[in-house]
């Protein structure tokens, strides 16, 4: 393990690659899982979808410890107007690294075919009813947490889900992640988790490699907290742990 230092709240952790990463995150989530189910009887987690998020959840697939029978996933965001069965959904994106490879109590997705505000409520209101105990996210390069961008996000959200436009680094960087050919193929439009819906559970694991990610992570943990890198929100969350690789860490 590399620096292990916190920024206000927030610990940071970096490691010398992905994969030990990953399965450091994954470890930690695994405590965290057993803690709530051994709580409460069950455990509800919000997850990323997002190639940064592929060696935790890979990790997290191979579990034998975690009571999947007592899980109830949600993901965080979801394009608007893609085809249910597009590989570039993120519903799709977790069945595939998480949800069909183990036995989940319940999976609980967004349907980006639906009418988009009437989706938001729905997808909300299931959140008010089972309320999350974990969130498992990354942080885009443009400072997103979900499809929060900076024009976009606000701290102080009265929505659980809403439907936003996605900027133009944001959309590129799904190019860089290799998920769309060009710009003109990604989505314009979002559902997304809000900044307060995001950050309400009681513990975040935030799992950010890469060394285009490095921007992100130096003005999340370093510079303002300021809805201009919304990912700085994480400073005044009070269980929340940053993991990086050699790579997202550089510029600290």
């Amino acid at each position: 393990m590399g620096m292990s230092f916190t920024s206000d709240r927030l610990r940071v952790r970096t490691y010398p690659n992905r994969l030990q990463m990953g399965r450091a995150a994954a470890a930690d989530i695994e405590d965290a899982v057993e803690r709530v189910i051994e709580e409460k009887g069950g455990c509800n987690i919000i997850f990323a979808a997002a190639p940064s998020q592929n060696e935790v959840l890979s990790a997290l697939a191979a579990s034998d410890r975690i009571d999947w029978f007592r899980v109830r996933a949600f993901h965080m965001d979801e394009y608007i107007g893609l085809r249910p069965d597009a590989p570039q959904g993120f519903a799709n994106f977790l069945r595939r690294a998480l949800f069909d490879r183990v036995p989940f109590g319940e999976v609980r997705c967004m349907d980006c075919t639906a009418d988009p505000e009437a989706e938001a409520r729905r997808y909300g209101e299931l959140l008010k009813k089972y309320p999350a105990d974990i969130v498992v996210m990354g942080i885009g390069e443009n400072g997103h947490i979900a499809f929060n961008d900076p024009h976009v996000a606000r701290f102080d959200d009265p929505e659980t889900v809403k439907t936003v436009e996605l900027d133009q680094v944001c959309r590129m960087q799904q190019v860089h992640d290799g998920c769309f050919k060009s710009l003109d193929e990604v989505p314009r439009t979002a559902l997304t988790l809000t900044i307060p819906a995001l950050t309400a559970p009681e513990r975040v694991f935030c799992v950010v490699p890469a060394s285009a990610k490095a921007r992100a992570v130096r003005d999340t943990v370093l510079g303002p907290i300021s809805e201009s890198c919304p990912a700085s929100i994480l400073r005044r969350h009070n269980n929340a742990t940053l993991y990086l690789d050699r790579d997202s860490a550089a510029l600290l």
